[in-house]
């Protein structure tokens, strides 16, 4: 069977520390186009696009927190079933790399696929006064299986190139957005519990 992914919607995070330019990548990818319909809420800004990767239709829903992560309060349910995530610092404040470690470790705390993409983006790389250096992030990134690119929201370099790389990951992980390749994992574990008659848990098979 071949791969599926057309009406496909992935759902995909941007995380990282107040003021490193979340929302202006997310504007620049989205193309600035803005609908007043879709208020922040609660803190969380939430934008849908639509694109083309490899001949397959994919719909984006990209979630973006705003100003909200200085309170530490970014609930499970903003996690759950992403299956890409874009972990953003500014490449002029070194702090905002030294805060992705925690970042990172909610993300493990929290993200309910196992093998969801993880993107690092150092961005803001238009300004001259750069604190962290580019082989800095690689090095953090490869460490820590992360994709990693650099990118300006302002100048647009890189923008469209990172969220492109990380849907292409994500179709190459099928288990992530395939329903068929979910089921045939669960059928797996459920007939090999079978096999141990000793573990009945719902029912026993009357044997």
């Amino acid at each position: 069977r071949g791969m599926d992914a057309a009406g496909l919607t992935l759902k995909l995070l941007l995380v990282g520390d107040s003021a490193v330019g979340k929302s202006s990548l997310l504007l620049r990818f989205t193309g600035g186009a803005f609908e007043p319909g879709l208020k922040p809420t609660v803190g969380v800004d939430f934008k849908v696009k639509k694109m083309v990767i490899d001949g397959h239709a994919v719909q984006l829903a990209i979630w973006d927190t705003a100003g909200q992560e200085r309170f530490r309060t970014l609930t499970p349910s903003y996690y759950r079933g992403a299956q890409g995530v874009v972990l953003v610092y500014d490449v002029t404040r070194k702090d905002t790399f030294a805060g992705l470690e925690s970042w990172l470790n909610e993300l493990d705390t929290y993200t309910t696929k196992s093998n969801t993409v993880k993107m690092l983006v150092g961005n803001k790389t238009d300004k001259p006064d750069r604190e962290v250096e580019r082989k800095e992030g690689l090095q953090f990134a490869r460490k820590r299986s992360l994709l990693f690119i650099e990118t300006s929201a302002k100048t647009q370099d890189g923008v469209q190139h990172a969220f492109e790389e990380l849907v292409i990951k994500i179709l190459q992980t099928p288990d992530l957005w395939d329903k068929n390749a979910e089921k045939r994992g669960v059928k797996l574990m459920e007939s090999s519990a079978q096999q141990d008659k000793s573990l009945c848990g719902a029912y026993c098979p009357l044997s």
